[in-house]
């Protein structure tokens, strides 16, 4: 009998996390004490359950443009050396607090240049928080490990220049480069110099592709970018058809699952921008069904108000997960990580499946 998912049970099973923003996943009383410190008078309440409730972008008509409005605050406290380290360990602890035991933290070095710091210095910055908030984790019982994807921003023109950096770190906590920001306009072809450059290294990239834009931008990043894995991804359903009691995939969606490339999913934060209705609408569960490579993740935990062991009980709600599945996306996610095959199979053998194994026994 498969073992139900509790949320007592989804908090103490480990989980991997591939997609989460460290500007979307500041506390609201951080970002407080940093605006009074930094004397920054433009958050739009100063009461922490009014600034909470205010980040999170859930009332009905909220898009995408509504949901980004939050990031012009935190990213104007996250400026400094302290406030970064301060963020970073922060993010850390949160996670491994969750449950989390291994995550890929992403963040746009360009954005945190206002203070005076250089591109170097913010990279050592947050690496110095991590490791902070790691080991704080530690001393509390919990063990994490966080890894760091370097983003550019797609409508810009630093995409070489990130890309250049997130290489020049690799051995010092960076696993990984993307693009963010805004899909439609500004396709990942634009940025084909950096992503040469990260195929040239032998490193590793992901592209936000397929979330406020459709099969074009999924399309580009795979074909033209060769991304390993896809930031959201969700629009691949467009290229899926019911059919004769089934599906019926297209060209595109069956390439993408032919060659098992990761869907980082964010659910809570799809029905925030509004690329999906409801959780219970969203085509997660459609995706797993079908067996896509299908990764759980909360892409910002501040906008949508979300855990990672909530997303999970979200969906359990919604699509009547057991632990099984849970332990299925779990696993998904940590083939799909850029952690180094050995160490990820250690990770898979030692912590995920004896954990879960721990889970069912009476």
């Amino acid at each position: 009998m498969a073992t139900p998912l509790t949320r007592d049970v989804i908090e103490r099973a480990p989980k991997v996390l591939l997609h989460d923003h460290l500007d979307g996943g500041v506390r609201p009383e951080t970002v407080l004490e940093l605006a009074r410190e930094a004397r920054y008078s433009g958050l739009p309440t100063e009461d922490p359950d009014e600034l909470r409730r205010w980040f999170i972008a859930d009332t009905p008509g909220s898009d995408l443009v509504r949901y980004l409005e939050g990031f012009a605050h935190t990213t104007a406290v996250m400026q400094t050396r302290d406030q970064l380290e301060r963020v970073a360990s922060e993010t850390a602890y949160d996670l491994a607090m969750d449950g989390v035991v291994y995550a890929e933290i992403r963040f746009a070095p360009e954005l945190h240049l206002i203070g005076g710091l250089t591109l170097h210095e913010v990279v050592n910055a947050v690496r110095v928080g991590f490791d902070h908030g790691t080991s704080l984790a530690q001393s509390n019982g919990r063990t994490i490990i966080v890894r760091t994807i370097l983003s550019a921003m797609r409508q810009a023109s630093l995409s070489e220049t990130i890309a250049e950096l997130a290489v020049e770190f690799r051995d010092q906590g960076v696993c990984g480069f993307d693009i963010a920001g805004p899909e439609d306009g500004f396709p990942p072809t634009h940025h084909l110099r950096a992503f040469h450059l990260i195929q040239r290294e032998d490193f590793h990239m992901t592209i936000h592709a397929g979330e406020a834009f459709g099969l074009p931008s999924i399309w580009e990043a795979v074909q033209f970018c060769n991304a390993e894995r896809l930031g959201h991804g969700v629009r691949i359903v467009d290229d899926i058809t019911e059919a004769d009691g089934g599906y019926r995939l297209g060209r595109l969606a069956n390439f993408v699952r032919d060659r098992r490339i990761p869907l980082e999913v964010c659910p809570t934060s799809n029905v925030h921008t509004g690329a999906a209705k409801s959780i219970r609408e969203h085509p997660i569960e459609t995706l797993r069904t079908l067996r896509f490579r299908v990764t759980l993740n909360t892409d910002n935990r501040l906008m949508s108000g979300i855990t990672l062991s909530g997303e999970f009980e979200a969906c359990a709600r919604a699509f009547g997960w057991s632990l099984d599945d849970m332990e299925w996306l779990t696993l998904n996610a940590a083939k799909s990580s850029f952690f180094e095959f050995d160490q990820r199979l250690n990770m898979i053998n030692t912590v995920i499946k004896p954990g879960y194994a721990a889970l069912r026994s009476p």
